[in-house]
């Protein structure tokens, strides 16, 4: 079975309140399951292609800090 992880989370969270996404992303990095983060990999990834170059930076900037 081929599944586009993409499609399923943009489906599956389209009519989502802001709430409800920030509760889900949340209760998501809380349980620390593995199985949550194919979706919260689509989650950084809208995020990350929707935002300026400078947001951009800072980003890998957190990433690179918290990394080493």
């Amino acid at each position: 079975m081929n599944v586009d992880i993409r499609k399923y989370i943009r489906q599956n969270f389209k009519g989502n309140s802001e709430k409800e996404i920030k509760e889900s992303i949340e209760e998501s990095i809380n349980s620390k399951e593995e199985v949550t983060l194919p979706g919260l990999g689509v989650f950084f990834e809208i995020l990350y292609n929707n935002v300026d170059n400078d947001i951009k930076e800072e980003i890998i900037e957190i990433l690179y800090d918290n990394l080493h």
